[in-house]
């Protein structure tokens, strides 16, 4: 679970605990994954690190080497910011972490899971990938990049012939750090949110909205001609 010291994937490592997972955690803050971890010593597997900033695939080899293996990888960490004054320090945050982070471990879970012939890559992504934001530039077109990155891998999947599955979930607003700006609706509670998930997840689906709903949402985005949208 890569981002377990809050929201979705905190949650997210709780419920596959409770269905017989062993569960490696990551996150910044050593302290937030300590506490995560006492709540089930023998299942939890602690790795702190920040992946905008150091090895990941040494992080990674070593915290599959503690777990025994890897069948299920979820990418839960993510950052963005309201950002109408084009500030390049917050655009680039956003794009060291869900750009160039997010590139680097799926690509490397990717050709983890080629060698070894299947299992399943998890990635949050965000309704808001759909169409480009005036205020927050950055966060919506790196969600849209992980989209389009996570049907590349599919289509990859299928080109190479190996029983790999990619799924892309989608959330609209939940109640998380995450969630801001005005004009919220629909605003699910992080529980039910991650109990979503891992419905998606167990199903092996390739796209799933959460909560349902967002589904209408979003093909009401993909609608919605340029010379409204850009007014919106």
């Amino acid at each position: 679970m890569i981002g377990a010291t809050s929201g979705i994937g905190n949650e997210l490592a709780q419920i596959l605990i409770q269905n017989g997972y062993k569960v490696g955690i990551t996150g910044r803050r050593l302290a937030e994954l300590e506490r995560l971890k006492k709540r089930n010593p023998e299942h939890f597997i602690v790795s702190s690190f920040d992946c905008t900033k150091e090895n990941n695939s040494k992080k990674l080899n070593d915290l599959v080497d503690q777990i025994g293996g890897l069948d299920l990888l979820i990418f839960s960490s993510g950052t963005g910011n309201l950002n109408k004054s084009l500030d390049f320090e917050i655009e680039n945050k956003t794009n060291l972490l869900n750009v160039n982070a997010f590139t680097e471990i799926v690509d490397r879970t990717f050709n983890y899971f080629e060698k070894q012939g299947n299992e399943h890559l998890v990635a949050i992504s965000s309704i808001a990938g759909i169409r480009g934001s005036g205020i927050a530039p950055a966060y919506n077109a790196s969600k849209a990049y992980q989209i389009n990155y996570l049907e590349g891998l599919r289509q990859k999947a299928t080109k190479v012939k190996m029983p790999i599955y990619v799924t892309d979930i989608r959330p609209g607003f939940v109640d998380t750090d995450m969630a801001k700006g005005d004009g919220q609706f629909w605003v699910a509670t992080n529980e039910k949110a991650s109990r979503q998930i891992f419905g998606i997840i167990q199903r092996k689906k390739e796209i799933g909205y959460v909560t349902k709903r967002w589904w209408f949402i979003a093909k009401l985005l993909w609608l919605v001609p340029n010379a409204i949208y850009k007014r919106m």
